[in-house]
């Protein structure tokens, strides 16, 4: 029977572009380039050697967004991913990791799984909760943050490395586990990759698809908002120490007020 592997991926806005919010708090999506996140790239690495592992499997790729969303699908299928899945509503704008949680396992159970893999986190929230959410809302075991992962005879694997010790884990699948940036560099997408994931089959599914009622999910269903926020104050101009004798003292004397010594 075949190994079928769901990865949950999250199209997130370019940390290196000018971020900013929305008049209703929510992050501004549509001023800033987005990309695949990058801890979910280890993640789809993760599944791919799964699955290459695996004497039959099944890499699907599952993200929750807008239309461009489908921009991290597709990173994810040239990676060599086999299929994806996007949910994409308007009603899902504002959505929190509750509401997040509640689509991805629903989306999941729809399409069918024995192991879930997520990113240890999401580059632009960084909560780091949704995969124990999800695997709860599955009801099944999560092995999280883990620096190392297998699977075999129907057993995940994997070691957990903490500050001052390491713990072996595993559990039954089905299960959902998450990974760190410690658990191996994603591959980049070859030509012949990026050529093969125009044929591969992305579904598109909604809210009803899922059987969820907007106020279920949102920024009016949303368990956590944003209430307020400030703009960055613009950088100043930093102190300047002239040397004329007394530059250490003056040094010295600015650190100290400082505390940074």
């Amino acid at each position: 029977m075949s190994l079928r592997i769901v990865v949950t991926v999250k199209y997130v806005p370019d940390a290196t572009g000018d971020r900013h919010f929305a008049d209703d708090l929510t992050v501004d999506r549509d001023d800033v380039d987005g990309l695949l996140s990058e801890l979910d790239e280890y993640a789809v690495e993760q599944a791919l050697q799964i699955a290459e592992n695996a004497d039959d499997a099944e890499v699907t790729v599952l993200t929750i967004g807008p239309e461009d969303a489908k921009d991290a699908l597709r990173k994810a299928l040239s990676m060599g991913a086999d299929k994806a899945i996007h949910v994409e509503d308007d009603d899902l704008h504002g959505t929190d990791a509750i509401g997040t949680s509640l689509v991805l396992a629903k989306a999941i159970e729809k399409a069918g799984y024995d192991l879930v893999v997520s990113g240890m986190a999401s580059t632009d929230g960084t909560m780091g909760v949704v995969p124990a959410l999800v695997a709860e809302r599955l009801g099944v075991p999560q092995v999280t943050l883990l620096s190392e992962v297998s699977v075999e005879d129907g057993t995940v694997k994997g070691r957990r490395d903490g500050d001052a010790a390491s713990e072996q884990l595993e559990a039954q699948l089905p299960a959902v586990v998450s990974v760190t940036d410690q658990s191996g560099e994603a591959r980049y997408p070859s030509f012949k990759g990026i050529m093969a994931a125009k044929k591969k089959p992305v579904e598109s599914w909604d809210l009803s698809d899922l059987d969820i009622e907007a106020e279920e999910v949102g920024l009016d269903g949303a368990w956590t908002k944003v209430e307020a926020a400030n703009q960055r104050p613009a950088r100043t101009a930093g102190t300047i120490v002239k040397d004329e004798g007394e530059g250490g003292k003056q040094l010295a004397e600015f650190l100290a007020g400082q505390k940074f010594i």
